[in-house]
């Protein structure tokens, strides 16, 4: 019988997105409550600068403040939610994880630069629809905690993973008739990306 301790990350689809060097700036990266799942906090790198010699460098761009957790058994990441800068790189989102989405999955993305009033039904690819929301808070955290109505101090209380596992399993069951767009559409009318430091406190 497989127990949490026993999935890796490697026997995940993190593992791939690991081997990539797109997995950074984890908050968390370890095995999930719910048996044969891996949980993940962090960013995924959607597209590299080019790199000299041995420098390194930050990615171009990621899906940020990521919320997802992948399941061994099935080799796919069943939800996951993300901050992306710009619509149009959802382009990116799809090809570089597309293989490890699943069409029963849910993908929520929050966005940089789109119309505070609009929500909606993206491809990814051809079988693999995510949700595209404004970003209206300050974190991908709050907004999914809004989003599945949970309150943050039943939270609050419980470790990383179980914390995780709690809002992914939400997600997982969240459903919205939002109107579908292609992705076409969606960069035809995608507003100006906006300064997130704007209207912080110094």
């Amino acid at each position: 019988m497989t127990t949490t301790t026993e999935v890796k990350l490697a026997d995940t689809a993190f593992g791939k997105l690991d081997a990539e060097e797109r997995l950074l700036n984890a908050v968390l990266k370890e095995p999930a409550p719910k048996p044969g799942h891996f949980g993940f906090r962090g960013d995924i790198a959607l597209a590299f600068q080019e790199q000299f010699a041995d420098e390194k460098r930050p990615p171009e761009y990621s899906i940020e403040q990521v919320l997802a957790v992948a399941d061994a058994a099935t080799g796919k990441i069943p939800v996951l939610a993300g901050y992306l800068h710009s619509f149009a790189y959802l382009k990116d989102v799809g090809a570089v994880l597309g293989d490890l989405l699943s069409p029963t999955g849910t993908y929520v993305f929050f966005v940089n630069n789109l119309d505070f009033l609009k929500k909606y039904r993206v491809a990814l690819t051809a079988d693999v629809t995510s949700y595209v929301l404004p970003l209206d808070e300050s974190t991908v955290w709050k907004e999914t905690l809004e989003l599945v109505d949970i309150d943050k101090n039943d939270v609050k209380k419980l470790g990383g993973p179980a914390k995780l596992q709690l809002v992914m399993d939400k997600l997982a069951a969240f459903s919205a008739a939002y109107p579908e767009i292609s992705y076409d559409e969606g960069v035809a009318t995608m507003e100006p990306v906006r300064n997130r430091n704007e209207n912080r406190p110094v």
